[in-house]
């Protein structure tokens, strides 16, 4: 596996934290602090947190899915 950069982890960073995927304004000296280690642990659980998401939004749309199949 190719190692990514800081830079290229703080860009991934930024784009998991917009919500919309646009762009989020945070500053750079911010997360020129972290360690390369921690900001690669930062990236895991925001991909973590954003998996999570998608599977309670998926549960959620399944379940209105039935009802509105049980109502037709």
């Amino acid at each position: 596996m190719i190692k990514q950069s800081k830079d290229e982890l703080i860009e991934e960073i930024k784009h998991l934290i917009s919500v919309d995927g646009s762009a989020v304004d945070i500053n750079p000296n911010y997360l020129e602090y972290f360690e390369y280690d921690e900001l690669s642990d930062i990236k895991d659980q925001l991909l973590n947190r954003k998996l999570d998401q998608n599977e309670i939004a998926k549960e959620y749309l399944d379940e209105i899915y039935e009802k509105c199949g049980v109502l037709s």
